[in-house]
């Protein structure tokens, strides 16, 4: 069983090899201190932020800031092999002010045409202890409902995720991280699953553990559940790759993945591209449209094994 579902923020692309979540690098620190670690979910964004997001059918995005603080966003999607569309996206963002951590989100929320919700809310404490609560449904149905803690010491974030809670029918899924800085280069630390229903109840360990070079970071998460490999090498400035290995013991599927991101800053251009072992092969190049305020992305995935081709047109305006 894997971690529970988190509602994602969709943050854009880094041009940093390392989250934003971690605000020193592990070579930026003169002090003798540990970093912090960062958070659990974000062990593996290094490589998954590399690989290109399917896209298929025709979609458009427009972006309106409102404010320093707030700012929402309406995406339109045509589709050929899905019902098509609409989505209202608005985020509220703390200012300065409310928090060190400047740019976090604390209200998100993203309602589509078929009356969908989902609702993200994050709040700082204090300067070490954050709370987020996450909520969605599936039109009028209630499907998740989620409330996490999280503490970051100096060296390392401990958190306690509750998820589903239904008093009635006795069930719940509790999730406990924790990932503590061993040296300047290594993180050690693990997850615990566990889940209580009125047919079935147990719980999963998984250990994690990274290391992390000038230029590159290998993650290796392991348990019951299966294991998630991936390793992030950063050439130069424009050449990123990565590659990834999952295996689970529930589906008995194992699967590894290859990425790569190329930057060309004089044509303000980013081409995304990948190849896995279910023989898809993928791409979505990204061209700024300067001087105006839009961005062209084009993108193309070929199943060799299912002989499907899937092709996509969109643009982002704000």
């Amino acid at each position: 069983m894997g971690s529970v579902l988190a509602l994602s923020t969709r943050p854009g692309r880094q041009n940093s090899p390392f989250p934003q979540d971690r605000p020193l690098s592990r070579w930026d620190r003169r002090d003798g201190r540990l970093p912090n670690p960062g958070s659990f979910d974000g062990l593996h964004r290094n490589c998954k932020d590399i690989f290109p997001q399917q896209i298929e059918g025709v979609k458009l995005v427009i972006n309106k800031t409102l404010s320093s603080f707030f700012k929402v966003s309406h995406t339109f999607h045509l589709s050929a092999v899905a019902p098509s569309s609409y989505r209202f996206h608005a985020e509220h963002l703390q200012s300065d002010t409310d928090s060190k951590e400047t740019g976090s989100p604390m209200l998100i929320g993203e309602m589509n045409s078929s009356g969908s919700l989902n609702a993200h809310s994050l709040f700082h404490l204090s300067e070490k202890i954050r709370a987020k609560a996450v909520f969605q449904t599936q039109q009028a149905q209630f499907v998740t409902w989620q409330f996490e803690t999280e503490y970051r010491g100096s060296d390392f974030t401990a958190a306690v995720t509750m998820a589903n809670p239904d008093i009635l029918r006795e069930s719940v899924i509790m999730v406990a991280h924790f990932l503590q800085s061993v040296s300047p280069q290594l993180v050690l630390g693990g997850e615990l699953v566990y889940h209580r229903g009125r047919a079935e109840e147990g719980g999963i360990l998984t250990l994690a553990g990274q290391y992390s070079g000038p230029n590159w970071v290998a993650t290796l998460n392991a348990g019951k559940g299966g294991a998630h490999a991936s390793y992030y090498h950063r050439a130069n400035k424009q050449i990123q790759v990565g590659v990834e290995f999952e295996a689970s013991t529930r589906t008995q599927e194992t699967t590894f993945s290859f990425g790569y991101q190329m930057e060309l800053p004089e044509a303000k251009m980013v081409f995304k591209g990948m190849l896995d072992s279910r023989c898809i092969i993928g791409g979505v190049l990204e061209k700024r449209l300067y001087p105006l305020p839009a961005t062209l992305i084009m993108g193309a995935f070929v199943n060799h094994r299912a002989d499907k081709l899937q092709v996509g047109l969109g643009v982002n305006v704000g």
